[in-house]
């Protein structure tokens, strides 16, 4: 019955009768030791089937080589082109990419992060969930020597790595294309007051507006949790005013396909009745017969692989790399 243990340096040096320290440089291309003991040595270890001991090598460098990535949901388009990028830049530093979905909840989140924390990953990459009121894992992140990257949702604070979208450059854009096509009544339908995304969204809004010489009216300003029926119960908001805006600006791609879907069910017809532009640029508009008219891309993949050249770089130095903010400019795509 063949053996089923793994084979080990000490059984290799056994049947060379050499050193296991010598077995162990060899194995390394040590440059102390001659060509063809490393080559009798390589080819005893896979004659034995001899495999290294990560968990050992993981031990003796401080690396579980390893990184965490936390984003609200795996299944939008939007942030599965951020992860494609960050695990292409991953695998290219030989590091393997360990995912965890908020599903949008704080509390999921800083179970992921302590999760993630105990397993020793060696950084984080991190797009918070819709209501994060509370950051205080960055401290002891940093107390654990893990570094951390904030990409698209991210915090207030400047001390730490963000990487994210200026969101006023696309909004510009958007209301410039309504205004073009003659509507004056612009809504915007936005997400949680609590997230930096919304603030920005109505700031950005309220300001392309005015560069118009329109005036926001403020019944024309309504907010979702993002939930399908916070998303349509908005849109009913919008249809049941006595006069109804013509064109609206949707805090992202996820939410136009909810209000679209429902303004659908009341018999009214998308590039008629309603003008929709939102935030994301879904890839999948192009397959779905009477799109909205457009929608600001934010470039999701350049922000995950700056995200992660961030990350690598706190990783590979030595003391703590000063916190960065990287901004890329959003703008609009028309459908």
């Amino acid at each position: 019955m063949p053996n089923s243990k793994p084979a080990t340096i000490k059984e290799i040096a056994r049947k060379l009768k050499i050193s296991t320290s010598t077995v162990s440089r060899a194995l390394n291309n040590h440059p102390s030791i001659g060509l063809v003991t490393t080559m009798r040595v390589k080819e005893m270890a896979a004659e034995l089937n001899y495999e290294p001991n990560q968990t050992a090598i993981f031990f003796k460098q401080r690396k579980t080589f390893t990184i965490g990535v936390i984003l609200p949901y795996l299944s939008e388009p939007f942030f599965a082109d951020a992860i494609g990028s960050i695990e292409q830049y991953a695998s290219e530093k030989d590091y393997t990419v360990i995912l965890g979905q908020s599903l949008d909840d704080e509390q999921r989140q800083q179970k992921i992060v302590q999760n993630f924390k105990r397993h020793r990953v060696d950084g984080l990459i991190i797009s918070l969930s819709k209501n994060t009121t509370d950051v205080s894992f960055i401290e002891a992140l940093g107390q654990a020597k893990i570094p951390v990257v904030f990409f698209d949702r991210v915090p207030e604070r400047t001390d730490v790595h963000r990487v994210f979208s200026d969101l006023s450059t696309g909004m510009r854009e958007a209301i410039e294309a309504f205004v073009q096509r003659g509507h004056q009544n612009i809504a915007l339908i936005n997400g949680p007051d609590t997230m930096i995304a919304s603030q920005e969204r109505l700031l950005s809004f309220q300001a392309a507006m005015k560069e118009q010489n329109l005036t926001p009216n403020e019944n024309y300003i309504v907010s979702t949790d993002l939930a399908a029926a916070s998303n349509e119960q908005a849109m009913e908001t919008l249809i049941n005013l006595p006069e109804r805006p013509s064109a609206v600006v949707a805090f992202n791609d996820m939410v136009t396909l909810d209000v679209m879907r429902y303004f659908r069910t009341k018999g009214l017809i998308s590039n008629q009745d309603f003008f929709f532009i939102s935030f994301a640029n879904n890839p999948g508009w192009e397959y779905i017969d009477n799109p909205p008219m457009g929608s600001i891309e934010q470039y999701p993949g350049k922000q995950g692989l700056k995200a992660a050249e961030i990350l690598f770089e706190a990783i590979e130095q030595q003391e703590d790399l000063p916190a960065q903010t990287v901004i890329f400019p959003s703008k609009l795509a028309l459908t």
